[in-house]
């Protein structure tokens, strides 16, 4: 900056005066030292770029011509980043992009770029409005060249982009890479994409109805194109390697909307990535989910209460939030005042006000149910009771006329009554505002196309449950259709606790958690086990499914 302040000077173009003006404006605003001079009148557009050309000895180009435009750029670069750096690729030499700016202070790295799209890139300056119109030939292509970004381009006024994988998936290699990955993990019905590095080469898995599957393992050297790919575009930083950063954006499937959670950490090896997949249509209604008839008029009945706390427990990846989106989109009518406040939001649902908890800005869970309360709500959904601030805001709230929902990480559900009292909270105020505990898991089914019967162990089934066992079972065998697995598809099994007198008493007196799972079974609960042995009786999962959900309890 010195330099160029000096040759502002010594052309007589600004006043020392001036120049401190400046800087005082960029430290206050963050902004740079070119944008200042022109936003202040200092000087024109065109004087600064040619001072900064003679300073850099750079090229400055007077006019740019649609013809020189490299429009292929657009394989490996979106237009809102061309936007955002007011930058634009023209054509150079076989081994190289020139490219051009009107912000020279405010360019990404040159390197990333160079890895992102192979070649060389060479600077050159010139004037915003010229490179504006590169934009539009970017937008509106004669030859037909960036119709990869066209479904992109209809969502340039919203944060997100989306492009359609069935027309990207025959592009250059990073680009065609990133594509199809996602569209096969789509295809595939993965809901989350890995990308990970290793000592001497990278490993792609899909997680496929709850289980990691090793798809692919591209070359180590395409890793930081490929990271760089994916940075770009989730609108991420592309020159930070160190620290871990998340974004987000949006693709379309089949003429689908897709939201794809991008999650970046950085490893020994390199930056590991995790893309979650999240699809409207896997957003299930309740009677979805997997319930029988006798959870189902449970559940329904527990949705018709005017007030109370309804909790979901499970690990993470045991379906509690389709659960609970389940239940609020079930009771979702204009007469309701519904909120939430979600740690993310997953899916967004018409009707429904959803706060996105931020606590690097202090919108935590606790502080974003205090405003809540304060918004006439007569239904609460709270992400997850992390403490005891959060726990009791929610109980509060329920004692007040409100039907809260929310999550606790137990393995069942009665241990979640322990962990409400470890955190803090008095019995006499769980007993009193918590009506039911849902404990949840997620078993895969049995592939169809691949099923068999088998017989059955009686001896070691009834070591396991209280379910009278069948004469046969099925089982997957393995075929194209599940990759071998056997299975297709997931669904859910249940165990609902509902808090009547005698376990309330048993609350207030701090009865342990197995005692009172005890006395719940001794009127009829369901355990987890239970729920999924009828399951396997019914020919929907497998013993060893069951097994490998709840082995923990």
């Amino acid at each position: 900056m010195q330099a160029l302040k000096e040759l502002l000077l010594k052309e007589r173009l600004i006043s020392e005066e001036e120049w401190e003006k400046v800087i005082k404006i960029c430290e206050e605003k963050g902004a740079k030292v070119d944008e200042v001079l022109i936003s202040e009148k200092l000087i024109d557009e065109y004087t600064l770029l040619k001072c900064i050309s003679t300073l850099l000895n750079l090229p400055f180009l007077e006019k740019i011509e649609a013809d020189q435009i490299a429009k292929d750029v657009v394989n490996f670069l979106p237009l809102e980043f061309l936007k955002k750096y007011s930058i634009l690729f023209l054509k150079d030499q076989p081994t190289s992009y020139l490219l051009v700016t009107s912000s020279p202070f405010s360019l990404p790295p040159l390197e990333e770029l160079e890895g992102l799209m192979g070649k060389e890139v060479k600077l050159a300056l010139s004037l915003h409005e010229e490179i504006e119109k590169g934009w539009e030939e970017l937008r509106h292509p004669q030859s037909g060249v960036g119709e990869i970004l066209a479904p992109q381009e209809v969502m340039e006024e919203v944060e997100e982009s989306s492009e359609d994988l069935l027309d990207l998936a025959h592009k250059p290699p990073i680009i065609k890479f990133v594509n199809l990955a996602l569209y096969e993990a789509l295809k595939m019905r993965a809901t989350d994409v890995h990308i990970e590095p290793e000592e001497s080469r990278v490993r792609v898995r899909y997680r496929i109805d709850g289980v990691l599957h090793e798809i692919s393992s591209p070359p180590l050297h395409y890793l930081p194109a490929i990271i760089s790919r994916i940075k770009v575009m989730a609108n991420l930083n592309i020159a930070e390697h160190r620290l871990p950063q998340d974004g987000r954006f949006k693709i379309k499937y089949n003429g689908e909307e897709v939201d794809v959670r991008v999650s970046i950490i950085p490893t020994i090896w390199g930056e590991r990535v995790v893309l979650r997949l999240l699809m409207r249509s896997r957003l299930l209604a309740l009677e979805e989910l997997g319930m029988d008839e006798e959870t189902f008029c449970i559940m329904e009945n527990l949705l018709k209460l005017p007030h109370g706390i309804i909790l979901v427990t499970g690990p993470t990846g045991s379906g509690k939030t389709t659960t609970l989106y389940a239940s609020l989109m079930r009771i979702n009518t204009p007469e309701r005042n519904i909120i939430t406040i979600e740690d993310p939001v997953e899916y967004q649902i018409p009707g429904i006000a959803q706060i996105q908890v931020k606590p690097s800005i202090g919108l935590t869970f606790a502080e974003g149910l205090r405003s809540v309360l304060r918004h006439d709500p007569d239904i609460i959904l709270v992400g997850e009771m992390r403490d005891r601030e959060t726990a009791e805001i929610a109980i509060r709230a329920s004692l007040t006329g409100h039907l809260v929902f929310s999550t606790l990480h137990t393995n069942d559900s009665a241990s979640a009554i322990t962990r409400l009292l470890d955190i803090g909270i008095e019995p006499y105020l769980v007993s009193s505002s918590v009506r039911a505990i849902i404990a949840q898991r997620l078993v895969r089914k049995i592939c169809p196309e691949c099923r068999r019967e088998e017989l059955v162990d009686k001896e070691e089934w009834k070591k396991l449950t209280n379910v009278a066992p069948p004469e046969k079972i099925w089982k997957g065998e393995g075929c194209e259709k599940c990759l071998g697995t056997g299975y297709f598809g997931r669904t859910g099994i249940y165990e609902v606790l509902v808090i009547d007198e005698n376990i309330r008493k048993m609350i207030n007196e701090r009865v342990e958690a197995h005692l009172i799972k005890k006395e719940a079974r001794k009127k009829g609960m369901k355990t987890l086990i239970d729920d999924g042995m009828i399951k396997v009786k019914k020919g929907i999962t497998t013993v060893e499914e069951v097994l490998r959900v709840t082995q923990e309890i």
